[in-house]
């Protein structure tokens, strides 16, 4: 893929949970996850410097997009806007927001089977 614009790694794995305090603390207890309790999910560290969020949502979580999307997975991109432009060149549907944090630029779209995707560009 020379000169196209490429997912660089997974930034984290989200998921709709009933309960999400619940099934982070059987999570830790269970497969020891470390739970970071500011925002309830949990960091794994790349030999790179990179790291992957783990993070159960609430069931009604309108974050996915589509209420009936059980998951999402977060891809880390070296440059936003080419990759959001290169999909919108493809065709795929891309959501018109982009927001800005802290931590990086994120930016959504969705795969043929209408699955919501973030993509995150880190600081």
């Amino acid at each position: 893929m020379t000169g196209r614009e490429q997912v660089a790694g997974v930034g984290g794995v989200f998921f709709r949970a009933r309960d999400p305090k619940a099934l982070a603390a059987w999570y830790a207890e269970h497969l020891g996850v470390e739970i970071d309790l500011s925002y309830g999910g949990a960091s794994f560290a790349g030999t790179d410097g990179t790291f992957t969020v783990w993070s159960p949502f609430p069931a009604d979580t309108a974050y996915f997009g589509e209420s009936g999307q059980a998951y999402m997975v977060n891809y880390r991109v070296t440059d936003l806007d080419a990759m959001l432009a290169q999909l919108r060149a493809g065709g795929v549907r891309v959501d018109a927001e982009i927001e800005d944090s802290e931590s990086g630029r994120f930016g959504w779209a969705y795969d043929p089977e209408g699955t919501r995707f973030e993509l995150w560009q880190p600081r």
